[in-house]
């Protein structure tokens, strides 16, 4: 994917979140280990994203939280996330200490148990 248009995104995790969405494509069954963890400092919403599509650069699969109660599974798009803000105005960040020890599919069901990510 080469540098990454996201500033919130690595290079590193671009590249990985790319390569895990080719591996989506190839196994029915793939659960892999979550990426990066983006969080809004003042708005309580929290994405633990997986895999971005190979042909739409824009589109992320991953555990969404939006505050809300019900984290889920599913796609979105990297460019909402990028001009969320806020009651502080405050952009997204990424966790920089994350670091994933369980597969997606845990996540999901433990985010489901407890009404929010827990990572």
């Amino acid at each position: 994917m080469a540098a990454s248009i996201f500033t919130f995104l690595s290079d590193a995790q671009s590249d990985q979140l790319l390569a895990n969405g080719l591996s989506s494509r190839a196994q029915a069954d793939f659960d892999p280990l979550p990426v990066v963890k983006l969080f809004t400092p003042d708005a309580g919403v929290t994405w633990l994203l997986s895999e971005i599509d190979p042909e739409d650069h824009d589109t992320a699969f991953g555990l969404c939280d939006l505050g809300m109660g019900f984290p889920e599974l599913g796609c979105v798009s990297l460019a909402e996330p990028a001009r969320l803000r806020g009651m502080l105005n405050l952009p997204i960040e990424r966790a920089p200490h994350f670091c994933a020890d369980k597969r997606m599919s845990t996540y999901a069901k433990g985010a489901r148990s407890a009404g929010r990510i827990q990572a």
